[in-house]
């Protein structure tokens, strides 16, 4: 009975059902960062790469370079090569559309990321509510520790990226915080995506504002340390408190030893940064992609559990082991 059972248990095994996903990345150049944030599509290749042990799927990688030509040809070769299902992260409009029609017609179901195919469920990041996060995080700081106090809400970054939801992001952080302070006005500071701005820009605001508290939401991780470094310089760390977006290494370390977001730094003025989690897509949208292939129902549209890295969960969220 032992040799029978065990024979059903490889036999088992040996049926069972295992699929060929297609991944088409948006790019994997490096130094490229994604979605207003600092990482890059190798970190999110590396996720998937990851994650898939986990599920019974066989994974082909395609790099879109973010060029209409490649990611055209990527569809192209995935339907020759006969895949189960084809998830794509590109954020060309006519491009996609033209994918989800070759697609339909070999009947691959597609599962689209951060840029919507028609007709296919998505999974995206919420730039509104990153925003209210951070929005929220500075507005209890303030009642909390500077009520009373004239405060001034700032939001400094690439304010124009309207292609990746940056606007969005700002008007999140926005709302939230005059919901807290209604009576606080909020300035923006648009970097145009080139750092080397943020000093120049909030260096003027600071000296326009001697006696002010500034609650400063910045757009990205990178924008949060260029800040702090101007507050330093302007002897001004003491007047206000950051909340950055995107969560990525350069802000809670990585393995490197300089931790903005560190239970040991308890002076740093970055009170958080909202998580985007591009390191971690892997793990959230192959479980989309093996109930499809299963045949269930997913949502049309699957967001981002976007959540405050500070100090007190930056080692639950990125352990230690993780760091290092």
């Amino acid at each position: 009975m032992l040799l029978a059972a065990l024979g059903l248990a490889v036999a088992g095994h040996a049926q069972e059902r295992r699929w060929v996903v297609a991944f088409a990345n948006v790019t994997e150049e490096p130094g490229v960062t994604l979605e207003g944030t600092g990482f890059t599509g190798r970190d999110v290749r590396a996720s998937f790469e990851l994650a898939a042990r986990r599920f019974p799927v066989d994974l082909v990688y395609y790099d879109n370079q973010r060029d209409r030509a490649r990611t055209l040809a990527n569809a192209e070769a995935a339907v020759a090569r006969r895949v189960d299902l084809f998830i794509e992260y590109s954020r060309d409009a006519a491009a996609t559309a033209e994918i989800a029609d070759r697609l339909r017609a070999a009947r691959i179901p597609i599962l689209a990321v951060n840029g919507p195919v028609p007709g296919a469920p998505l999974y995206t990041v919420d730039n509104p509510a990153a925003g209210r996060i951070a929005g929220d995080a500075l507005g209890q700081f303030a009642l909390r520790s500077w009520r009373g106090r004239s405060t001034l809400g700032v939001l400094i970054g690439d304010l124009g990226a309207q292609a990746l939801g940056v606007p969005e992001r700002a008007q999140g952080a926005r709302e939230a915080l005059t919901r807290h302070l209604p009576s606080s006005r909020v300035v923006t500071l648009d970097t145009h995506g080139n750092p080397a701005q943020v000093a120049p820009l909030l260096g003027k605001l600071l000296a326009a504002q001697p006696a002010t508290k500034l609650l400063i939401a910045t757009m990205d991780d990178a924008t949060a340390l260029a800040a702090k470094g101007a507050l330093e310089s302007a002897g001004r760390l003491l007047d206000a408190a950051i909340v950055s977006q995107g969560a990525d290494p350069s802000i809670h370390g990585g393995i490197n030893d300089r931790r903005e977001i560190d239970p040991a730094n308890r002076g740093s003025i970055v009170i958080g940064s909202v998580a985007f989690l591009l390191d971690r897509y892997g793990y959230e949208v192959l479980p989309l992609a093996v109930r499809m292939l299963r045949g269930e129902a997913v949502p049309a549209r699957t967001a981002t559990r976007h959540v405050l890295i500070t100090a007190a969960n930056v080692f639950r969220e990125y352990p230690p082991y993780d760091m290092n």
